[in-house]
């Protein structure tokens, strides 16, 4: 059965993989061609040469840009989870606050950056605090839709057994917004690092997004490709591993998803 699931596993990735080489192809024709310019448009070979070229360097600025990251990611989450509880808890800060959670994420990332480091400075400060105000919100709407989520009849029978708000929080909807969390996670795991880049582009003294201002002003796009590229490596693999952790939180949707 297990051998089974793997072989499926893998078929489900041929497509993908399929669609990578295809892209890669063009991408390799278009730039040898000169479709497009080459110093427009790298080739993908003298890209991945910048990974041994500029290796310790990116090695470098990838450290300080994932710190930010998962700084950021931790506050947004410790964030989100309050003000979800808050917020279920109590309905007149639910009232006060949703609309103001909505309101927040109609002002672009780009535009808030350059008022935290008039207020903050360059340091690490404002950007953490750029990827906690990215990351807070997917996570506050994921825990505030598990808190709602539970059928009436659970909560009414737990009071039947004499529980209390606390115990209906902790055994009923806390174990339901689980589910809801793992996929605000996912959201919030692809704007952290993304987040955290686009914080660095407005100054700093290490980091991919210096990194890659850098690279412009010099007219390095391969070094720029390679960012870019480096980029979604990682946040594939933030994502793969918030996919773990859901694995891991409730395994019982995984079993679920097996059976069925």
């Amino acid at each position: 059965m297990k051998r089974l699931s793997i072989n499926n596993n893998i078929k489900n990735k041929i497509p993908a993989l399929i669609v990578f080489m295809v892209i890669f192809l063009l991408w390799q024709m278009a730039s040898s061609f000169e479709f497009i310019p080459k110093f427009m448009l790298p080739s993908p070979i003298s890209v991945l040469y910048v990974f041994t070229s500029d290796y310790n360097l990116l090695i470098t600025n990838l450290t300080t840009t994932l710190f930010e990251a998962i700084a950021g990611l931790l506050v947004g989450i410790f964030l989100g989870f309050l003000i979800a509880f808050l917020m279920d808890k109590f309905k007149i800060i639910y009232k006060a606050f949703y609309p103001i959670l909505i309101i927040s994420q109609t002002v672009p990332t780009i535009a808030i950056a350059p008022i935290l480091v008039l207020f903050l400075g360059y340091g690490l400060f404002p950007k953490i605090t750029l990827v906690a105000l990215c990351c807070f919100f997917p996570i506050a709407i994921s825990f505030l839709s598990g808190f709602e989520s539970p059928s009436i009849d659970y909560m009414n029978l737990l009071k039947t057994m004499g529980a209390n708000k606390n115990q209906i929080f902790i055994y009923i909807k806390l174990p339901f917004s689980l589910k809801f969390f793992c996929s605000g996670l996912k959201i919030s795991v692809s704007y952290a690092f993304v987040a955290a880049v686009v914080s660095e582009w407005l100054g700093g003294i290490s980091g991919l997004g210096v990194y890659m201002i850098r690279a412009k002003k010099s007219y390095a796009f391969d070094k720029m490709f390679a960012v870019l590229l480096l980029i979604c490596i990682v946040s594939f693999i933030f994502i793969k591993i918030a996919e773990l952790f859901e694995k891991c939180v409730i395994p019982w949707e995984r079993k679920r998803q097996d059976d069925e």
